[in-house]
């Protein structure tokens, strides 16, 4: 039997993920958490095989991908599969890069769900295609990549934030920030704080605010 607990904010989705997950044969939810605290306690307590996770936990101070790494960096950790809406190419790499096994989107099919825990509890690397195809993209594209302090940066720009407070933001100065700002420009081939904002967006390295 595979044993799986649920991260998500939404009771709701819980409760369906529950009953979807239940009616299989193979696997059984023993856990349900909202937020990093009750995502370890219930971790501790039952020892799953897989966390189901979201990454967009609303008000929560931990989003999925800082919950994923604390939890793969325990001394026996489960196997995380990411389940969220999101597949932009910041959201896929922070949650890869976190630990996460897999990553599907919330649209996907149950046979599709019920296959990638399995796999997940296997430890195969599970994607969804459109996950697969951005990262595919990523790989593909011609020039120097948008590293991860540019996608923060980016992400910034997106909320409207000046170089000040971004400095804040990200600790640093503002003469850094000047920089960081710079060299996104010149990757994304745009000359204003908005046309990069576009930019990224339309190439889904964040996304829509």
């Amino acid at each position: 039997m595979i044993r799986i607990v649920l991260v998500d904010d939404h009771p709701v989705v819980r409760a369906g993920l529950r009953a979807l997950i239940d009616g299989q044969d193979d696997l059984s939810v023993v856990g349900e958490a909202d937020g990093l605290d009750a995502a370890l306690g219930a971790v501790a307590s039952q020892r799953p095989d897989v966390v189901l996770m979201d990454l967009s936990l609303g008000a929560a101070a931990a989003g999925g991908a800082e919950i994923t790494a604390r939890l793969r960096g325990l001394p026996e950790p489960p196997e995380v599969l990411v389940l969220t809406t999101y597949d932009t190419e910041s959201d896929i790499l922070r949650a890869l890069d976190a630990g996460a096994r897999g990553y599907l989107l919330k649209d996907a099919p149950p046979p599709e769900l019920f296959a990638g825990i399995r796999a997940t509890a296997r430890g195969e690397t599970v994607l969804a295609p459109s996950v697969a195809a951005t990262l595919v993209r990523r790989t593909a594209r011609p020039g120097p990549t948008i590293t991860e302090r540019e996608v923060e940066v980016l992400e910034l720009l997106s909320r409207g934030l000046g170089n000040k407070e971004m400095a804040r933001e990200l600790f640093v100065s503002e003469a850094t920030v000047k920089s960081h700002l710079s060299h996104i420009y010149t990757k994304l081939g745009v000359d204003t704080r908005a046309g990069a904002v576009a930019a990224a967006i339309d190439r889904r390295i964040i996304r829509a605010t």
